[in-house]
């Protein structure tokens, strides 16, 4: 009698691939109640060979041999008996033990999944053939078979096993199709297909697997080779584009987007404000003619009962699975840290402050939150909430109490008057915080481009003879010009619409002006400030308001001119915070990954070369809409612009945000910071050749442009490939016709025709999520976490706008105390420093650009050998930032009390260390 012989069928559905019974071929008889008898024992007898699962040490697996055998096939009793030969192969999958895994082992979904366990019944397992049949021109029919759990792997990962025999015809393994049988996800973290003649073939998911009961489709996970669409081998057509029709959420119903949902769509910012709750609350739509804004994530919440233009902030904030935080590394996850800070600290702090308006008193209470810290009433869940934020909790045996102890920012430790000095004030411009402001001043005087019959006169009151009044003694203003001497940060036309609306808000104490900032460049290449400019429009009944402040010599100028930086500050932090970190980098990429994910197939080299670079950034954004930038959220409550502060991020993104610029040589090129000139370092001549952040940046931009350069070069040796990619081509479209939709028409978008068109873009969106985040996002507690160096919020007026005897009688008799009523409230503070140190964290398990080759990379060996080279110029990087920053004439980082600026330094220990560039936009 010969052996049974299981035939498998695969058809362009893989939902039928899961319902379809398993056919059993039978040496006697012809498909009656025999045949289906012996199908049946011998479908029981091949489920009962599987082991038990046991407990047994898997850490030293290895591919077994190849195992060839012979099997006898006879189709029925007329037909001759054929032979082949087959390759026994054991499938290795390494799950990893998730916290809801642990948590459901108890109640009856954990009593069902060990039953599932025991019979052998785990994972179906199903691998699908890269390449049609010759014969017939369809789709091979696939191998399939259930995975069992054979033990566990260094504590954190389960081990589960399945056994395939493989004719020798089957061909190439293109992918592999899952279905997880339990009643709960598992995070797949890979599949090693073990026995094959050439070695083991490898599959990294990387991604959480719905239950069949939540959803019968099958996961698709191609094997780590990349192809172009037109080179997609033909058994894989089929799949490729299924799985990106299940992306894009094709046939799934409006509604909101359950957890286990893989559904990538865009929507607008309409879920920041909640007017159910209140209609002070409610917030407009972003995403529109009058504010445009990138799209966001589509979360699906049915609308607000009070507007139906907002969308509820019921429930949390879907994003699609793969993008959610595994649940293990949640433990340590710098978002996690968010989380807990945002829930159960946040709101401790607020209970405990009995006054909400109350300032410091005196620089003494200050320095007292490093000192000896807050003390926080009992928070519900202490030990998790402590284990996770160890920075910021210290636990007090006695009083049972938590403290909110704040680590010494290192500018502080380095020097505790900088925040008084103006040479400190300039630097940070170019190796601080907010580095992406200055601009070279290009014309003269500076004028306002807003409307003078609604804002007053158009022309700057930093005049000439304010000017000759601070740098007078070394040249005229016209060659201030001429050596392009002057440069400027300037908010005015920016911030001058709302300040009298800021003005008007009545739920909490806060100021606002339009302002400029303008330095010169000194001979030593260190900038002095020559003024800070202050504007109120006319409103109210009163004309417009402004006046030049300059760095005085007596004791009236010298007090107005430090209530001036204080103003001044607290608007270059609110547009570091609201523009440069947040519009520029978060908010601009959350597209880019929405359409990568819809247009551009797993198997996709160019989603493989992105796809660390958007690692975790839609869950850390929408933790930004839920805790951050909405209503009554930080950003409200403890910045100047109040409850504008997210639209005027808005109007920030429809008149300065254009893609092309964004690249760093373009960005410093627009600002006049730079130029062209191709005997210059990286091409460009520098305006302040000792500027930190373009410096090390352009290092950074170069090493990344080298290895893109490299990347698309090998998979598009013509130009005719790049034109002719059809995934690639509906994805730029799409990030520019939905992505960025309100900026669709815009003549600056670059054309995507060639590979150096492409090269372009992509090394911009990488140096967006890596460079220009990590400069603008890890030095945040460093540089803001001393209330007085750089507050969020200005909250009452200058002194000298509209005085009365009474208010200037009390400035002239204790100035202190109108610079600490200036200042945030210790609630605002507290607050603050909370979220700036939590955000300059890096994660234990962070991923530094240039540190870890993905999968795919190290398949090809030609790609492999581009990315050592990029990893090699990433370490040369490294020696590069310590040689400047112990350059003693490079005085914008080095010198008495300055921190060298390590911010483009690539690796970094977890922790606050104002160092280290994540490949994404994680935290």
């Amino acid at each position: 009698m010969l052996k049974p012989q299981v035939h498998h069928h695969h058809s362009k559905s893989t939902h039928s691939l899961l319902t379809r019974q398993h056919k059993a071929a039978a040496t006697t008889g012809d498909g009656g109640a025999d045949g289906r008898t012996t199908a049946t024992l011998a479908r029981f007898i091949s489920l009962k060979s599987h082991p038990s699962p046991i407990k047994c040490n898997t850490a030293g697996f290895h591919a077994p041999r190849p195992s060839r055998q012979i099997h006898a096939i006879a189709a029925d009793k007329s037909s001759p008996t054929t032979t082949t030969e087959t390759t026994k192969v054991k499938a290795v999958i390494t799950v990893q033990v998730t916290m809801g895994g642990l948590l459901s082992s108890i109640g009856l979904t954990k009593g069902l999944d060990d039953i599932t366990d025991l019979l052998g019944k785990s994972i179906l397992l199903e691998l699908v053939a890269a390449d049609v049949d010759p014969e017939t021109g369809l789709a091979k029919n696939t191998i399939q078979h259930y995975a069992h759990r054979s033990g566990q792997h260094a504590m954190r990962d389960e081990v589960y096993e399945a056994e395939f025999e493989v004719p020798d015809e089957f061909g190439e393994i293109g992918a592999i199709l899952i279905e997880n049988e339990h009643h709960k996800e598992m995070y797949i973290e890979s599949i090693e297909l073990q026995g094959f003649p050439n070695g083991t073939i490898t599959i990294n998911p990387n991604s959480w697997v719905h239950s069949k009961f939540d959803n019968p489709e099958k996961r698709i996970f191609f094997t780590n080779k990349s192809y172009l669409p037109s080179q997609t081998p033909s058994g894989l057509k089929d799949l490729r584009e299924k799985d990106l029709a299940s992306l894009r959420g094709e046939d799934v119903p409006d509604g909101p987007r359950k957890k286990h949902d893989r559904v990538y769509d865009y929507d607008v910012y309409n879920d920041l404000g909640d007017p159910d709750k209140n209609p002070e609350l409610a917030r407009p739509v972003l995403g529109t003619k009058d504010f445009p804004y990138p799209r966001r994530c589509k979360t699906g919440r049915d609308r607000t009962k009070s507007d139906p233009l907002s969308e509820s902030r019921s429930g949390g904030v879907y994003v699609p699975r793969d993008e959610a935080f595994s649940e293990l590394k949640n433990v340590t996850f710098s978002a996690k840290t968010v989380y807990s800070l945002m829930h159960a600290v946040l709101p401790s702090i607020r209970t405990c402050m009995i006054d909400k308006e109350l300032g410091f008193p005196h620089f003494t209470s200050i320095d007292m939150l490093f000192d000896k810290g807050l003390h926080l009433p009992e928070l519900g869940a202490k030990g998790f909430v402590g284990k996770t934020l160890p920075r910021l909790l210290k636990f007090v045996e006695q009083s049972q109490l938590n403290v909110l102890l704040f680590e010494t920012p290192e500018i502080l430790n380095r020097d505790k008057f900088c925040w008084l000095k103006d040479e400190e004030f300039c630097r940070q411009t170019l190796a601080g915080l907010n580095p992406c402001g200055i601009q070279l001043v290009k014309e003269w005087p500076m004028k306002s481009k807003l409307d003078p019959e609604v804002y007053g006169p158009a022309e700057s009151a930093i005049t000439k003879a304010v000017v000759e009044q601070v740098i007078g003694t070394l040249m005229p203003l016209e060659q201030a010009l001429q050596q392009k001497k002057l440069f400027v940060i300037d908010y005015h036309d920016l911030l001058l619409p709302y300040v009298n609306k800021v003005r008007e808000i009545k739920e909490m104490r806060t100021t606002l002006y339009g302002s400029r900032l303008l330095m010169f460049l000194t001979t030593s290449g260190t900038l002095r400030p020559i003024a800070i400019e202050l504007v109120r429009p006319p409103g109210n009944g009163k004309p417009q308001w402004k006046q030049a402040f300059t760095p005085a010599w007596d004791s009236t100028g010298r007090w107005l001119w430090k209530l001036a930086k204080v103003h001044f500050l607290a608007h270059d932090t609110g547009v570091h915070q609201l523009v440069s970190h947040w519009v520029r980098t978060h908010c601009c990429t959350e597209p880019y990954i929405i359409a990568s994910n819809r247009q551009l197939s797993a198997m996709h080299p160019i989603y493989r070369l992105l796809h660390p670079h958007f690692r975790y950034t839609l869950e850390i954004n929408a933790l930004a809409r839920e805790s951050l930038i909405n209503c009554g959220g930080i950003i409200e409550s403890c910045f100047s612009p109040g409850k504008y502060s997210i639209e005027i991020s808005s109007i920030a993104y429809g008149q300065l945000w254009r893609f092309d610029q964004e690249a760093l040589p373009a960005d410093l090129i627009s600002r006049g910071m730079a130029e062209e000139d191709p005997n210059s370092p990286h091409g460009l001549k520098l305006a302040i050749e000792d500027y930190p952040y373009a410096n090390d940046g352009l290092v950074l931009w170069d090493a990344i442009k080298g290895w893109v350069t490299d990347y698309v070069n090998h998979y598009y040796p013509d130009a005719n490939l790049v034109s002719s990619d059809n995934e690639l081509q509906s994805w730029w479209t799409e990030i520019r016709t939905l992505g960025h939709q309100d900026k669709k028409d815009e003549p600056w978008w670059p054309s995507l025709e060639t590979p150096q068109d492409l090269i372009k873009i992509l090394t911009t969106m990488i140096w967006v999520a890596s460079g220009h985040h990590a400069a603008v996002n890890f030095g945040q507690y460093d540089y803001g976490g001393y209330v007085p160096g750089r507050s969020t919020i200005a909250r009452v007026k200058m002194p000298c706008e509209d005085p009365t005897e009474e208010s200037w009688e009390r400035f002239r008799e204790k100035p202190e105390a109108e610079l600490m009523a200036t200042f945030p409230s210790q609630l605002q503070a507290s607050q603050v420093m909370s979220v700036l140190d939590v955000l300059s964290n890096h994660s234990p398990d962070e991923e530094y650009i240039g540190q870890k080759m993905e999968p795919s990379f190290e398949s090809d060996p030609r790609i492999k050998e581009c990315y050592e080279v990029f990893a090699g110029r990433l370490k040369e990087l490294e020696e590069i930032i310590d040689g400047r920053n112990a350059d003693v004439s490079l005085k914008n980082r080095n010198g008495v009390g300055v921190p060298p600026y390590q911010l483009l330094k690539p690796l970094s220990k977890p922790g606050v260390t104002g160092m280290g560039v994540p490949n994404s936009i994680s935290i």
